[in-house]
């Protein structure tokens, strides 16, 4: 790993010191003080990690100087101190390199939790069913608000589909990596022979838009208005309060029938719009800066096969980085920490490798 030079730790702390400073003085005004209170908090913690880096690299240098000195117990200290600092020092270095990595600007992010049944029929919705049950419970772990904007429920009891909203921190940093197809391999219920079936499910992950990320014209917009079919009491069935909107420029569709509210619809679809319509202008930019590089962690595209729950064998094994884990109960109940918390650190480690390619 390419070692940070010292004139750029000395001025990523400088840097610090002059936000700290511009922020003591009390002479800024409320625009200008938010701006530099929010650069401030990004470049803290780099500057931690930078002053951390600088210490051990001060203390290597005093201590290799002590090596030489006259006193032979001074010199053993020396020696020791030295090791145990030579330990620490790459560690500091990665977690500075760590921090200097260009963020996703979308990590903090809410998510908009996208979950449709595959290939396998009813025995694909009840898995599609499980992974909505799955990732409910991690959310739950988070401390994370997970409100179902709409689903379509299969006659088995999964779902054909469920798209949902996930508030809380950090959520799309977490969940990014979840995007493809899992696939499941279980003996059904009905299955009275007792063979083994595959069938898979499709997630995606997507970063929720605010207004002010993505304009849309209304002129763009064609919105129907008719009435719900399906479960949802008779109140639901009886009034013209589905929607359906049309983004004519880019032929995208969003149907929403749940609420009994005509205005809720529409508000809830022209939030799955939005986000779907950030998502398209998010992967045409990583398209032009990445070329076709792909990193250890896949691509997110939906149509590549990235995990296998494995229930005769009680596993889960994520094909992207080659880990398998004999905890599919657990995993199932929403303990997905291990899981996700290496592929963060697969992502990071390769981002790291091509900074110093």
């Amino acid at each position: 790993m390419t070692s940070i030079p010292a004139d750029r730790i000395a001025a990523i702390e400088a840097r610090r010191d002059e936000l700290q400073a511009l922020m003591a003085t009390g002479d800024l005004s409320g625009d200008r003080f938010v701006q530099v209170s929010k650069e401030y908090a990004e470049v803290e913690p780099v500057a931690k990690a930078a002053g951390e880096v600088r210490r051990l690299r001060e203390e290597v240098e005093t201590l290799t100087g002590m090596e030489t000195d006259g006193d032979a117990d001074l010199r053993e200290m020396a020696r020791e101190e030295l090791a145990a600092i030579r330990e620490r020092l790459p560690q500091a270095e990665r977690g500075l390199a760590l921090a200097l990595l260009p963020r996703d600007a979308a990590d903090e992010r809410a998510a908009m939790l996208e979950i449709r049944a595959g290939t396998g029929g009813d025995e694909a919705a009840l898995f599609a069913g499980d992974l909505f049950r799955m990732y409910q419970k991690y959310a739950e772990r988070q401390g994370w608000r997970v409100e179902l904007i709409s689903s379509s429920a299969s006659d088995s009891g999964g779902f054909k589909e469920a798209i949902a909203s996930v508030e809380g921190k950090g959520v799309f940093a977490r969940l990014k990596f979840e995007s493809g197809v899992h696939r499941v391999q279980r003996v059904p219920a009905t299955e009275a022979g007792g063979r083994i079936h595959t069938s898979a499910a499709t997630v995606a992950v997507l970063p929720e838009a605010e207004e002010v990320d993505v304009k849309i014209d209304d002129k763009d917009l064609r919105i129907d208005i008719y009435r719900s079919s399906g479960p949802g009491g008779q109140s639901v069935n009886t009034t013209d309060s589905a929607v359906r909107i049309v983004h004519i420029p880019t032929g995208l569709v969003v149907i929403q029938q749940d609420e009994k509210s005509q205005h809720k619809n529409k508000a809830k679809a022209m939030k799955v719009l939005r986000t779907r319509l950030y998502e398209q202008e998010r992967e045409r930019l990583h398209a032009e800066r990445a070329g076709a590089r792909k990193s250890m962690v896949g691509s997110g595209d939906r149509s590549e096969r990235i995990r296998t729950y494995n229930f005769p064998q009680g596993r889960v094994t994520d094909h992207r980085i080659n880990l398998t884990l004999h905890r599919l109960p657990e995993i199932l109940e929403g303990e997905m920490d291990e899981l996700i918390g290496a592929l963060i650190a697969q992502d990071e480690a390769d981002r790291l490798a091509q900074l110093d390619s």
